[in-house]
């Protein structure tokens, strides 16, 4: 019976999220066409809604073409494996005081864990499919998580000595008069560039620049494996948007620490509400920011963040332990 409890919960997460990754896209590709004034998707359906159920059945029909010489099992394997990491995370995000699949006290420590494990399919796919764009995509995607995991860890650790726990939802408990992005804003900056460089995106999209490499690392992947990346890295971006959200923007609370805002409207609509303006802010800056070149980005991760993140942790750990002394 409680198997099927549980089972019954993770339908419950997994469904609406692959309903919203599938709805991402379509929201991606409005805004980017009402940015550079064209009207986007709006043919299959009322408004172009029912487009992303139709690229989804396009590439559900469409042959997987497995190329010559390639590591037949890597290859089918990886993209399913980046599938089901991009999902497990979900596990211990709280969208309400008590909606959250698993309670864990290590919650900060579970999410850095496997955003950190996400690299591995991306370098099965570029080694397994026997081509040097994909492999040269995939080297690029590996050194870029590595190089922007140690900024995102240590600033990590700063946000867990101020508020004492690597529990979630006691984090967002802690900023209910006061959001970390106010005492926190450099570390905020660091973590949400880190992010974009960690999910991929604009302008650190370098694994997937078309100019250079075609199409990154998943250059030879057709039909359900490029459907299943593609699903991957957008729920990676809504989870990075959704740890935004917990860490610096109070998660479920309301803007203003009012008695009858908890009571009138649920904390998941506040919560759904900033991560939708995540969303937005993904999609903004691919439309309007140039692409960094391969050197810039890794400047920017090692000597800028990562000396920066440190020193801060330093100050941050020494204010905290002078304050406890006195």
């Amino acid at each position: 019976m409680n198997t099927i409890i549980i089972l019954i919960k993770i339908l419950i997460i997994i469904i609406p999220l692959l309903i919203a990754v599938a709805y991402f896209t379509l929201a991606e590709r409005k805004i980017l066409g009402a940015m550079q004034r064209r009207r986007g998707p709006n043919v299959i359906g009322a408004f172009g809604l029912l487009q992303p159920l139709a690229d989804g059945f396009k590439l559900l029909v469409k042959e997987t073409v497995i190329p010559g010489g390639a590591d037949k099992t890597i290859f089918i394997l990886s993209p399913m494996l980046t599938f089901v990491i991009s999902l497990m995370g979900w596990a211990v995000i709280p969208y309400d005081k008590y909606a959250i699949l698993a309670e864990l006290h290590i919650g900060v420590l579970y999410v850095f864990t496997i955003s950190s494990v996400g690299v591995y399919g991306v370098i099965m796919s570029g080694w397994s499919s026997n081509s040097k764009y994909g492999f040269l995509g995939a080297l690029r995607s590996a050194a870029q998580m590595i190089s922007y995991e140690v900024s995102i860890g240590f600033i990590m650790v700063i946000l867990v000595i101020g508020c004492g726990s690597f529990n979630l939802q006691l984090m967002i408990e802690h900023q209910q008069y006061c959001w970390f992005v106010v005492t926190f804003f450099p570390v905020f900056l660091m973590f949400f560039v880190s992010g974009l460089a960690e999910t991929n995106r604009h302008p650190f999209d370098l694994p997937e620049a078309e100019a250079e490499l075609v199409s990154g690392y998943n250059v030879e992947y057709s039909g359900m494996g490029f459907a299943l990346f593609s699903l991957g890295e957008y729920a990676n971006m809504l989870m990075m948007s959704c740890i935004n959200v917990l860490f610096f923007f109070g998660g479920w609370l309301p803007p203003v620490n009012i008695n009858i805002l908890y009571k009138i409207v649920p904390g998941s609509f506040w919560f759904g509400i900033k991560v939708c303006f995540f969303v937005i802010l993904y999609v903004w800056m691919r439309a309007a920011l140039p692409r960094y070149r391969y050197d810039q980005l890794m400047g920017l991760g090692w000597k800028v963040f990562l000396p920066i993140s440190l020193t801060y942790l330093c100050l941050v750990g020494a204010s905290f332990i002078s304050l406890n002394g006195l």
